[in-house]
């Protein structure tokens, strides 16, 4: 083979490995293009899906800066052991976040017979620290049962495990929840007219007894408002209104039931129902507690402040505060109630959404003036959108100089107290639906 040969040969195989090289850099070019716009497509595809999820997400109410998710991991847990219940309560109270304070002074209510989203987001975003239930949410025993052990296991999710408080308006007569499963209750009226101490305190002790096999702990009764007509009040007697309250109250205690006295300082003079709008009681300051305010008065000196709560009303008293209905006013709770009458324990308010009050004020504003007026818990019975604002007006409250962080504290620390002495172990949280079933209405 000639020179001339050799090198032709030689450049055809080298035209040849090129030709192979491009073919090899098209076929990875194309391949790869492909892949980009798979992928384009599949993130375009990505954004499309998640848009109405983001659109729900920015149309439900959102927490302002909700300062859990930022603070330090709890040194000491609800349930922890501890031989210093102050210390603990130190403890608590310290590491907690500002949301997580706000929400245990709220009670809340829902809809429905199971949990549902808007009682989920209060106990696990809000951290509401109580339930009120109504026959809207209760069928039968095992399922008021089964409801307040699964809403306790939600609570029991967040980061203190602080368990949840449920309260109920058992008064008897024409307000019973679940009338058809219960015990018969008397109405204070027919009560009071028999005048029957000892009927008193068994009906209150049987009626205990029922709420706490559902996993109830709080009952709004007794009425210690002085009324003729009214079938809730023991009649226009303070001395008998007052004997009688004591009776309801040492018979839910003993239950294990803790009794609220309503309505702080005496609804019995008012004309107008406070669900709908406020009124003014006009009477002196030595009339209304010779009167009205004497059953409170009673009850107050006979009896441990930590086995009942008192409940104020919305009405306004002009002879101690011309401005504020009694659940918004200092005069009343602090100057009157705390003050001249000595009481220590928990003070909540009436329903919050009731027309007495929102007809006048913001419900933000409802929350951060009922807490600087000496309130303790705040009912806020019905609505989801509500609720959140009456803890969104704490929160801004604290944020802007008009409520301190220490007031807070204070009803903090009673309120987790009282829930220390209310629940000794975790599993003291939960209720038995066939023990709720074999107690309820079964006791004559």
């Amino acid at each position: 083979m000639g020179r001339f040969d050799r090198r032709r040969k030689r450049t055809i195989s080298l035209a040849s490995i090129l030709f192979i090289l491009m073919l090899s850099l098209v076929i990875c070019l194309s391949a790869y293009a492909v892949v980009i716009h798979q992928q384009t497509n599949s993130k375009a595809a990505d954004r499309s899906a998640s848009q109405p999820e983001k659109q729900n997400a920015a149309n439900r109410p959102q927490l302002q800066a909700d300062d859990s998710r930022i603070v330090k991991q709890p040194s000491v847990t609800f349930f922890e052991p501890s031989s210093n219940i102050d210390e603990k309560l130190d403890r608590l109270i310290e590491t907690m976040s500002l949301r997580e304070k706000i929400g245990q002074l709220v009670i809340v209510g829902f809809p429905s017979t199971q949990p549902d989203e808007h009682i989920e987001r209060m106990i696990r975003d809000y951290h509401a620290g109580g339930v009120i239930l109504y026959d809207r949410n209760m069928e039968t025993p095992e399922q008021v049962a089964n409801l307040t052990s699964r809403l306790q296991r939600l609570a029991m999710e967040n980061r203190f495990q602080i368990p949840l408080v449920f309260s109920i308006d058992q008064e008897g007569g024409k307000i019973v929840r679940m009338r058809q499963y219960v015990s018969p209750i008397p109405s204070q009226q027919i009560l009071g007219k028999s005048g029957d101490g000892a009927k008193v305190y068994q009906t209150a002790r049987r009626t205990g007894a029922e709420l706490a096999a559902m996993g109830i702990q709080i009952n709004f009764a007794p009425v210690l408002d002085l009324s003729a007509i009214d079938s809730r009040s023991f009649g226009t007697d303070p001395v008998v209104a007052g004997r009688l309250g004591e009776k309801v109250v040492t018979g839910l205690a003993d239950a294990g039931v803790t009794p609220v006295l309503k309505h702080f300082p005496g609804n019995g003079r008012s004309q107008t129902d406070p669900h709908h709008d406020t009124s003014s009681v006009q009477a002196s300051e030595q009339d209304l507690e010779n009167k009205d305010i004497f059953p409170f008065k009673r009850i107050i000196t006979n009896i441990d402040h930590h086995r009942f709560f008192v409940m104020v009303t919305h009405i306004k008293y002009p002879t101690y505060d011309k401005e504020n209905p009694a659940s918004l006013s200092p005069a009343i709770i602090q100057g009157l109630l705390r003050g001249k009458l000595g009481y220590e324990g928990i003070v909540v308010t009436d329903d919050l959404e009731m027309g007495a009050v929102s007809k006048y004020f913001t419900y933000e504003e409802l929350g951060y003036r009922a807490i600087a007026s000496g309130a303790d818990l705040l009912l806020v019975c019905h609505t989801f959108d509500n609720q959140r604002k009456v803890m969104d007006g704490i929160w801004n409250a604290v944020q802007t100089g008009k409520l301190s962080e220490e007031r807070i504290n204070e009803s903090v620390r009673r309120v987790l107290k009282y829930k220390l002495t209310q629940f000794p172990s975790m599993q003291s949280i939960y209720a038995n639906p066939a023990t709720a079933k074999r107690v309820v209405g079964k006791q004559g």
